[in-house]
This record gives structure tokens, sequence and C-alpha cells, in this order.
């Protein structure tokens, strides 16, 4: 198969696009100074962030779509990545939050019957910058041995002003670090809105929830389109609000449910609003759910405590154990916060485990229909193991809704 490196959209044969590769027009510049460069993918200018790794195989299109992705320049460690091109259907948020791709080899192209779209000429549509021919092993075990660093990646123009590697250095430098950073804010949506697209079918593409039987409110802290699925396809007809929502707002659209989604940042920093909200959505007594992000909010407005990660967590092969049955399922995750187990108080149990590092995957209220996850259980890398929970709250919905 011929290696393509395209830039920008230009007409092609098979109807894809791609250029001839620019060699020597991309950099990833690290706080410390360490410099890797290979060939410049996506749209021409540079971003700063927390460089991270994904291992995952597949679905780079919905990792990079990923909210939780914000304030990171991802670094895929499979090396052939956009063999399989993009579409319009795998995303997870119309407007892409990470800072940029780092790939180990050039983009090839597509060959699967879905793509529409070279993953290049959908990196410029996504204003996103990017790199390949880097040797992403060895950023990988930077990464490993140092924890994740802060980085510059850069797509130079060739034609035009770029900067130096001074300026890229300086940049990284200066940027302050997820840590302590409140980036919900800026992913959540604005407004509140309803969503009744449920799960992709083969042959019939997203279905429509025609009969919902519950009212879900979820709060957005950066969630995924896919989550919003699972729950219409459990007959839940989701109204989804701000992270900013207020418990009154929340209440006011009478939920028989409450979602705390996914999203990125430092959940101590986001619940200094979030967290309030959550004590006071814990009184009424009505089942919740959270979800990664969520799953910290929640355990903080419950008295627990979270903390930065060396690594995180970010693949679609990570085994997590259910303590209740012993159950091992295969995980899609992406964190790089988590619960501090040993801080959570008398009344809330520890459910689920990585069985990775031991770190907390889930926790439940004891007596009480609240629970969480850290992984994300509406994605398919197991390829199902974990949709059993967008049934556990409907059932905890439906428990509630009869006792009244």
């Amino acid at each position: 198969m011929t290696t393509l490196e395209p830039t920008q959209a230009t007409p092609s044969r098979g109807g894809f696009s791609f250029a001839t590769p620019e060699a020597n027009t991309g950099v990833l510049v690290l706080a410390d100074g360490t410099v890797f460069r290979g060939q410049g993918l996506g749209v021409h200018g540079h971003r700063v962030g927390e460089v991270c790794f994904n291992t995952s195989l597949t679905g780079y299109q919905e990792i990079v779509t990923d909210p939780s992705y914000a304030g990171q320049i991802i670094t895929f460690t499979f090396p052939h990545i956009g063999n399989t091109g993009t579409n319009q259907e795998d995303v997870e948020t119309l407007t892409p939050a990470a800072r940029g791709v780092i790939l180990r080899s050039a983009i090839t192209n597509p060959s699967s019957w879905r793509a529409t779209r070279h993953l290049n000429d959908w990196l410029v549509s996504q204003n996103l910058v990017g790199l390949a021919g880097v040797d992403t092993r060895a950023i990988t075990a930077r990464i490993r041995d140092g924890g994740a660093p802060v980085g510059c990646v850069a797509h130079l123009n060739p034609n035009g002003d770029a900067p130096s590697l001074d300026d890229l250095r300086a940049e990284a430098r200066a940027w302050p670090g997820l840590e302590g950073m409140d980036l919900a804010a800026d992913v959540s949506c604005r407004q509140t809105y309803h969503w009744d697209q449920s799960r992709w079918e083969l042959g019939r593409g997203y279905g429509r929830l025609a009969e919902p039987r519950h009212k879900v409110v979820a709060v957005d802290f950066g969630a995924k389109h896919n989550i919003l699925r699972c729950l219409a396809a459990e007959g839940c007809a989701v109204t989804v609000v701000p992270a900013s929502a207020t418990a009154e707002e929340i209440l006011g659209h009478g939920p028989d449910g409450i979602f705390l989604s996914n999203g990125p940042g430092d959940p101590a920093a986001t619940g200094q609003y979030a967290v309030p909200t959550v004590q006071n959505l814990l009184e009424t007594g009505l089942p919740m759910f959270g979800i990664c992000l969520g799953h910290q909010i929640l355990s903080i407005a419950l008295g627990a405590k979270t903390k930065k990660m060396h690594l995180g967590h970010r693949g679609a092969n990570h085994p997590v154990k259910d303590l209740a049955t012993g159950r091992v399922e295969i995980t899609s995750q992406n964190h790089g916060f988590v619960v501090d187990e040993a801080t959570l108080p008398a009344g809330i149990e520890a459910t689920h485990v990585s069985l990775f590092d031991g770190s907390n995957e889930g926790i439940k209220l004891s007596g009480k229909p609240v629970f969480s996850v850290q992984h994300h259980p509406e994605a398919s890398p197991g390829p199902q193991d974990s949709h059993y929970l967008f049934k556990r709250f409907v059932d905890l919905i439906e428990t509630h809704k009869a006792s009244r």
C-alpha cells in the first residue's frame, strides 16, 4: 500500500484528499527542551498542552473528539492511525477540544467502507495540529518514567513565519498544567437542550427514542454523545444542562434520575461550583449515576478526595473487576485524576477496581440509589462488557418511581 502524507485538502483519486509529504515541518518541543521532529499534519500552527498517550488500536476519531481530552496532546502508541479514515458518525462532540495528535507512521489511504474523509483532511476541517513520523515509543517511555509533560506541538508553514524552537519551548514552560484547571466550563454546553438519538446499528445508523419511559437530566461536564445515546437506548428522554446549572434549575425539569457526565480537567477545580450542586441533589433521594469526571465530582461531594495520577489511564484494553460479582470487564478509559480510595468516608462502598494498578474504578452510596464509575461504559472495547451499568441506572429509576 502506498504511504501518503496529507497536508491540506486537494483533489485525489478514490474521493479522498491528500498531498505530498511535508517532511521536517512538524515538531514537538517539551518544556524540558526535548525535541521530536517529524512531518506536520492538519492545520499549520502550534498548540500547547499536556502530552499523554493512548494505547487503543481503534476508535481514534472518537478519542480525538472526546471532550475529556481538552488541554491534551494525544500520542497514539498504535502505529497505524488513520488507515480507516474518518466519517460523520464516529464523533463524540462537534467541536474537538484536544490540542493535537502525534502519530508514529504516516497516514495511509483510507481502506474502510465507512470512510468518507481522509484523517488529515478531517484534522484540517477541525482546526487540529498533528505530527507524524516520530518515535512514539520514546515519548511513551518519557511519560512512563517522568509523568505527563507539558509540550508544544507544531505544524510549521514552510512558506510563512514560524516560531523558533526557543519560542515553542518558552510557551510550553509557561503553560500551568492541568492540575488546578477547570476545563469543564470550556467544553460544557452553553444552554439546555434535549437529546433523543440512540445507539448506532449496522444498516440502520443511529436510532431515535420513540417512547420515552423516564426523564433524565444530564449535567454536561463534557459529555460524550454515545453516553447520551446509551441513556436514550434505555428509554430515557435526556435533558442536557450546562455544568454550571444549579440544583433548582436541574430539579425544575422534573427528572426521574440525574446523570453526571465525563469531562476534562481537575475535578477539585470543577468541584468548586459543581460539588455544592451535587450535594443539594443528593438530598432529594433521586437516583444518580456518574461517569469519569462525574464519578470524581460525586466522590468529592460525598467527602472523598481526588489526586493527579502519574500516567493516567488512556486506552481501550483496561481490565476492571466488579467487586460484587468478581467479573472482569475490558474497559475504555481516559482520565488523569483518580479518586483516592483511602479517603472514602463510611457509607461509601468501592465497587470496581483497576487490575492494572489497583486504583478505584467505582463507588456506590450504601442504602441509596447513587453510584458511579471511573471508566467509560458507553464505549465498546469488550465490546459491551459495561453496558449493564446503564440498565442498572434505569432499574434504580424504576424502583424509585414505584416507591413514591
